[in-house]
């Protein structure tokens, strides 16, 4: 009881809720009051997907490779490849209740929920630079399966070089990849001296923050709009959709219990397994990342697949809405146990 109490006063974690769950209230009134279009939560996620986001993501990488850092970034790759292949394998238990096309779409919205757009700029307000770099590297692997295996799921289709266009090509993914490289190849690349407070040091020339700090600035000041920018868009589009109609399907609320607390629960345990083994240990901030991403609602592209292929159209957009909603508070709770855990020395 102390320690909730300790992480439920702490100023860095109320801030963060606050800005969150305002930002997000602040963009449905500017919706409902008719004083921004329709068209506007679509605009803004265009350049938070285009321009922010990519921009968060290279940002991230900037920063000094320790022995640390680099093992702990390294397990997240790959632990991405490992969890996304769990969850492929466990959202297999919906049989028992569902067929069909209701199936696929229950797998799919539970298998891939929205990482970027919603987690990230969460992860960024709590867990600054560090919890983006490790997500980033985690979020590699979701990317893969969505443009893959999703496609293949909500499709009935085989997998197309179209998909292999889209993952390659996406500025997120680019960003990451780029900042990645420079990250982890930092040492091996040709040094150059720059001027710090004891004297000089040597730093990789593509290391921007030092080589280039006014170009990273304007990278900084269009990292720091990820946040307000996906916050303001939620808002908007929670505005868009009759909340009192979602709630009424019994199958949205199963949905959400198994996204929101089901499959970040069973993420939990096993990292906290494998830690214990020493098999891709992560340690707290990792570990928390993941499970914000976890326990976001689903993947808008996933969504876009149900709509595209007229696949529970109708059920999809209402587990969008209601998981949208819940999944703030789903996001806080899992912060406070996460921070228990922490406390208690069972996550580090």
């Amino acid at each position: 009881m102390e320690i909730m109490k300790t992480v439920l006063t702490d100023p860095k974690f109320l801030g963060a809720v606050f800005s969150t769950i305002s930002i997000i209230l602040l963009g449905y009134y500017l919706r409902k009051s008719g004083k921004v279009t329709d068209t506007a939560a679509k605009s803004l996620t265009a350049v938070l997907m285009n321009v922010a986001l990519p921009a968060l993501a290279f940002q991230a990488f900037m920063t000094d490779i320790k022995p640390e850092t680099f093992t702990t970034g390294l397990n997240s790759f790959i632990f991405g490849f490992v969890a996304y292949i769990i969850l492929i394998l466990i959202t297999f238990a919906y049989r028992g209740k569902y067929k069909g096309d209701k199936l696929d779409v229950m797998r799919g919205l539970t298998i891939f929920g929205s990482t970027t757009f919603f987690g990230l700029p969460i992860i960024e307000a709590f867990l600054g630079s560090e919890g983006t770099l490790y997500a980033n590297l985690f979020n590699i692997a979701y990317r893969v399966f969505l443009y893959s295996y999703g496609y293949i799921m909500f499709s009935g289709l085989k997998f197309e070089k179209k998909n292999l266009k889209q993952i390659i090509l996406n500025p997120i993914i680019i960003a990451t990849f780029l900042g990645f490289f420079i990250w982890m190849f930092q040492a091996s690349l040709p040094q150059v001296s720059v001027a710090v407070k004891e004297g000089t040091k040597s730093y990789a020339f593509l290391r921007l923050d030092q080589t280039a700090p006014w170009f990273m600035k304007a990278v900084g000041y269009l990292a720091s709009l990820s946040s307000p920018l996906a916050w303001l868009a939620i808002g908007m589009t929670l505005a868009k959709i009759s909340l009192k109609d979602a709630v009424k399907d019994m199958d949205v609320w199963v949905y959400s219990i198994g996204k929101l607390l089901i499959m970040p629960a069973v993420m939990l345990i096993l990292m906290i397994l494998f830690r214990n083994i020493g098999f891709l240990p992560l340690n707290y901030v990792a570990i928390t990342g993941i499970i914000i991403m976890l326990a976001t609602p689903p993947a808008t592209v996933a969504v876009g697949y149900a709509i595209n292929f007229d696949k529970e159209a109708v059920f999809s957009s209402n587990a969008s809405l209601v998981s949208t909603v819940l999944s703030i508070v789903a996001i806080i709770i899992w912060l406070v146990v996460l921070a228990a855990l922490n406390s208690a020395g069972i996550i580090l």
